[in-house]
């Protein structure tokens, strides 16, 4: 009974039985029994027929100390997580100790042997070099101490982040379905923007984006496709994309991406070239900067994968909190996903007009 009531956060948290399931790691027979009981009790209270809110706050015998080491690549994605993680920090009275790999994997190994000299409880790392990876997770195994590796894998640490194979995929069946409906399923070319330093696994985004293509469009399987590195970086996507353009006569491309920012810089060299209407593009992250793309009329970006990760700090600290209270966790926590696109990413993000303005 005491793990159930553990697995509320805080008393305005509401669960249901299925989150407790997930949580505790009990059968569901289990959970409903001890929650029925905590409910006859009055240490549960039913906000609904299948939410429960515990009426107890959650206690810690000590204050946690839990070290974050952020990206620092300057995007909003970054900064949305970095602000989440300080904000559930504070909620649950964590001491937290941060610092900024600035895109760097040379200022990520300095930065995680900072954090080692803290007499942390655990880490939350998030950098994107994944030669990097095996040192940093080594470090924390030989320091004993507890590692949450978001978006990148490290060996033998928590993963947190996206589901790539299955966010490109999402994405790709968005383009391959708007070809068969404006082209007739004709493509010339397919062009994937990718970002090697960040390895493989986030390398199967795109995979999944072809996957999800050809799935809708057999024909596309045909067609050439081209990969290109961005590294993340508008600028950079936008050289490599005008580069390429000077020795491509296609005249229907698909654009896929890593990354929001990456599928921004294609766009506008396509622009630049006047040939914008030669393509249509699907990003991932459904960033500001994508959502506001998407509201311009006449947009070619016609969806984003949206990740939300002005959730994931709160998701972030549930799970190392977890950890730390020696609960069952999974060795990979993925994101859910969503399609966002012109016709309801106001329904989504209903309040970007009002961040425009305080702008």
């Amino acid at each position: 009974a005491s793990q159930v009531l553990a697995a509320f956060q805080d008393a305005s948290e509401t669960l249901r039985l299925c989150d407790v399931v997930e949580r505790t790691g009990f059968d569901k027979g289990t959970a409903f029994r001890l929650l029925y009981t905590l409910h006859r009790c009055h240490f549960v209270e039913k906000v609904s027929p299948n939410r429960y809110r515990s009426v107890i706050t959650r206690q810690h015998s000590a204050r946690r100390r839990i070290g974050y080491a952020s990206g620092g690549d300057t995007s909003l994605f970054d900064r949305d997580v970095s602000a989440g993680v300080s904000r559930a920090a504070q909620k649950w009275n964590v001491e937290l100790v941060m610092v900024d790999n600035r895109y760097s994997p040379k200022v990520a190994l300095r930065s995680i042997d900072r954090l080692l000299n803290e007499n942390l409880e655990l880490i939350i790392e998030y950098q994107t070099d994944y030669k990097a990876a095996p040192v940093i997770a080594a470090k924390c195994v030989a320091a004993q101490v507890p590692l949450i590796a978001v978006e990148i894998p490290h060996p033998g640490a928590t993963f947190f982040g996206a589901n790539n194979y299955e966010a490109g995929f999402v994405g790709g069946q968005c383009l391959g379905q708007w070809a068969a409906r404006n082209w007739q399923g004709r493509v010339d070319e397919i062009l994937l923007i990718q970002q090697f330093r960040a390895g493989p696994l986030a390398r199967t985004r795109l995979t999944g984006t072809m996957a999800g293509i050809t799935g809708t469009l057999p024909a596309a399987r045909n067609c050439t496709v081209v990969d290109l590195d961005g590294d993340g970086e508008m600028k950079r996507t936008m050289v490599v994309v005008r580069n390429h353009l000077r020795f491509s006569n296609a005249r229907r491309i698909l654009i896929g991406a890593v990354d929001d920012i990456s599928v921004l810089g294609a766009l506008r060299a396509m622009e630049e070239l006047g040939r914008a209407d030669c393509c249509v593009a699907v990003g991932q992250n459904a960033a500001p900067e994508a959502r506001e793309e998407m509201r311009r009329p006449g947009t070619r970006l016609i969806a984003s994968v949206g990740y939300f990760p002005e959730t994931y700090g709160e998701q972030l600290m549930r799970l190392a909190l977890d950890i730390l209270d020696k609960k069952h966790v999974p060795p990979a926590v993925f994101v859910k996903h969503k399609l966002i696109t012109p016709a309801n990413v106001d329904r989504y993000y209903p309040n970007d007009a009002l961040l425009r303005y305080s702008v």
